[in-house]
């Protein structure tokens, strides 16, 4: 049975860097990180300004955009992408995550949280703490490894060395989701390390490189299961998946309307076909963001956590 829950949120968390740089933690597993020459410096200013960009145009567009400043002390240098480390539910849970990289895990912030009730008016009734799954090398790194269909309770995931079965099992037994886990690997046969990379869920149109599941019997349970689900697909390449074009997010503004936040990467290396889908579906909002894109290896859906907590 579906749900009640909203597939769509209208407000949404980021975290404005202080310490940006590419993460040597988190190289290994991220290929598609590090492909800039730019120094630290110079990729913490760039990534600041292409921050602030995107946020004025999710504001513009009538999306509710929390901003939380980063700490300088510890150096976390992928706070930018909070979408790993928590994830906010409409029944007022709120979900803390095992992190691979050592420097990841104190993005975990209970003060940002806290802020979210006291100065936002949400409420949490619970928070759930995965994290513990760290200490047997077991990781699940929030929307990032999981591409959630909120309505439908079921959480796709492309298992990786940040994408494991004990904690996933754990979220959806806690959760009551479905799983549908998959393998999935890049044009060269590396395994992709988050799932929203691959693929996004709207309330009505999926974005999904499907070329890159591996196996054909995963490929055909993951398309079949959106189908049933009521979705249309849209089919990415593996140029349009290194372009981030599967790392795109739908919301609702505060008019109603549906709205699909990406880079303007990812937006220009769709086709004029893709592109009819998508903006007939709601209206597009692009930003760019290639500093960040290049450095860490992420981009627009990995900096916005979804806040779908109830409002006191």
């Amino acid at each position: 049975m579906p749900s009640t829950d909203s597939q769509l949120a209208s407000t949404v968390l980021m975290i404005r860097p202080t310490r940006f740089e590419s993460n040597p933690m988190t190289a290994e597993s991220n290929v598609f990180q590090g492909r800039t020459s730019a120094t630290p410096e110079e990729q913490q200013k760039l990534a600041a300004s292409e921050f602030d960009g995107l946020v004025d145009v999710l504001r513009t567009a009538g999306i509710d955009v929390v901003v939380v400043d980063d700490t300088a002390d510890p150096h976390t240098p992928d706070s930018i992408f909070p979408n790993n480390w928590v994830s906010f539910h409409a029944d007022g849970r709120v979900v803390l995550y095992p992190m691979e990289a050592p420097n990841r895990r104190t993005e975990r912030r209970a003060d940002i949280i806290d802020q979210l009730g006291d100065e936002h008016g949400f409420q949490v009734s619970e928070i759930l703490d995965l994290s513990d799954h760290e200490r047997a090398g077991h990781y699940l790194e929030g929307t990032g490894s999981m591409v959630l269909d909120r309505t439908n309770k079921i959480a796709y995931a492309c298992l990786s060395s940040r994408t494991q079965l004990d904690p996933l099992g754990d979220f959806a037994q806690r959760m009551d989701y479905d799983v549908v886990a998959f393998d999935a690997v890049d044009r060269n046969g590396v395994p992709i390390y988050h799932t929203n990379v691959l693929m996004n869920i709207g309330e009505a149109v999926a974005v999904i490189c499907d070329a890159a599941i591996a196996r054909d019997d995963q490929r055909d349970a993951v398309v079949t299961r959106l189908k049933e689900t009521g979705h249309e697909v849209v089919s990415l390449g593996f140029d349009q998946l290194d372009a981030f074009a599967g790392n795109m997010l739908e919301l609702r503004n505060t008019s109603g309307e549906r709205v699909l936040a990406m880079s303007s990467q990812a937006w220009d290396s769709l086709d004029a076909e893709q592109r009819a889908v998508l903006q007939s579906n709601g209206k597009i909002l692009t930003s760019p963001i290639d500093n960040i894109e290049r450095s860490a290896g992420g981009s627009v859906r990995c900096m916005l956590a979804e806040v779908h907590l109830p409002t006191l």
